[in-house]
């Protein structure tokens, strides 16, 4: 065995490599997912073309990436991922480019909106394929862990260097901030695209690393995993309630954060600290939920329910704020309690599904509030229109509640323990 497959995982030149890339792309992301909200809001003042925007960037990836997990399987990861990053660099670069002289409409932000998503569709199953094919198998644990505490520490730094940028910057038309200004954070992005892309060119896969050219035909292989999880009644039960959630709650909030910001507390780095606030609560959340793994107060199922039923009552006081401090420390609250269960959802699909469909299983857990959450997003710019962003808040709130209750009363999940009692059946 080589060195690189037992010394530790700073040690192992691959991974170092994947987790530049990763930091310098998770971080130059959330730069455009705080102006590009800022500069629709600027062009319009409308929520319904903001949820049309969120929507155009979901969908895509909601209908390519199960069929695109599929086709990364066939072929290399690293390819497909280095297309990606240089298609969205272009993207993000003529975005920077109108944005920057003025010439940006909201037709062009539509276009490229869907063009960024579609690339996102592939980019996300390359990304998690990767891995497994850079970095031996024994150090995979701890490099996916690497990976989740980084991504969460891009939602925390990105936010607030974004909110910094917006900051400093000169009043404008867009929402108060100046055009060239949410040029430079679409511009910074790009570069992170482009920078990311040349440190995965220094990444080599492992030796014998290749696709399965045995595997099943891509459509046939989908509908396999969707079988699975229907025949097992608490994956298919979990999986139910998850799709609730998503159409009522999760796309809201794409749209209802960004309105808070800009209408309730009137300033565009309010909503950098708003994020970042709920990026630094998932970090601690994981990081409690990696202290405590042995907490057996109450079972899987009872405590997602429970989660998500506190998480309701946060979402309803959010929608009462009137000051930045108040919002960022519900969101904190809000993120810690995300992060913890995350971690949770996560460790109990990895326990249910057997190997060889995991990777499918996961796909449909990511198509579920990928497909879904656009949708309500789109939904919520019309609901907007004849209610107020407090009864929004209120109103999403209770739904969560309202499916944690139904969920409690009327299904078994509240007895689904983390550990199965036998393995899940394909």
């Amino acid at each position: 065995m080589s060195a690189q497959q037992t010394d530790g995982p700073w040690r192992n030149a691959n991974l170092r490599w994947l987790l530049a890339g990763s930091a310098l792309s998770l971080t130059g992301d959330q730069f455009t997912l705080i102006a590009l909200p800022w500069l629709v809001l600027g062009l319009t003042g409308d929520p319904l073309a903001l949820g049309v925007v969120v929507a155009l960037m979901s969908v895509p990836r909601a209908i390519f990436i199960l069929p695109g997990g599929a086709l990364v399987d066939r072929h290399s990861p690293r390819a497909v991922m280095m297309l990606t990053k240089y298609a969205s660099a272009v993207l993000l670069g003529t975005l920077a480019a109108l944005t920057w002289t003025g010439h940006v409409t909201l037709a062009a932000v539509y276009l490229l909106a869907l063009a960024i998503g579609l690339a996102q569709a592939f980019a996300m199953p390359s990304g998690t394929a990767m891995l497994p094919r850079a970095v031996p198998g024994p150090l995979l644990p701890a490099a996916n862990g690497l990976m989740m505490g980084l991504r969460q520490l891009s939602m925390l730094a990105g936010p607030l260097l974004a909110a910094l940028l917006l900051a400093v910057a000169p009043a404008g038309s867009a929402g108060g901030t100046d055009m060239r200004t949410l040029g430079l954070a679409f511009a910074i992005d790009c570069v992170t695209f482009l920078l990311s892309a040349w440190t995965l060119a220094r990444v080599r896969p492992l030796p014998g690393a290749r696709r399965d050219s045995a595997s099943e035909p891509v459509l046939r292989a989908v509908g396999t995993g969707l079988a699975m999880v229907w025949r097992d009644v608490p994956l298919r039960t979990c999986f139910l309630y998850w799709s609730l959630v998503a159409l009522f709650v999760g796309g809201a909030m794409q749209v209802a954060l960004p309105l808070l910001a800009s209408d309730t507390l009137g300033s565009a780095p309010a909503y950098g600290f708003l994020m970042a606030a709920h990026g630094g609560g998932m970090l601690l959340g994981m990081a409690a939920a990696t202290l405590t793994p042995r907490l057996k107060v109450v079972t899987f199922g009872a405590m997602l329910l429970a989660g998500d039923a506190v998480a309701g009552l946060l979402l309803m006081l959010l929608g009462g704020i009137d000051a930045t401090w108040q919002g960022a420390g519900l969101l904190l609250a809000l993120g810690a309690l995300a992060g913890f269960l995350q971690v949770a959802i996560f460790t109990w699909i990895q326990r249910r599904v057997p190997p060889h469909m995991l990777g499918r299983a996961m796909s449909i857990f990511l198509f579920i509030f990928m497909g879904l959450a656009p949708l309500s997003a789109a939904a919520t710019g019309w609901v907007l229109q004849h209610i107020t962003l407090g009864q929004l808040f209120t109103c999403s709130g209770g739904a969560l509640i309202v499916c944690a209750a139904f969920a409690w009363l009327w299904t078994p999940m509240r007895t689904i323990a983390l550990t199965p009692e036998a393995p899940a059946k394909s």
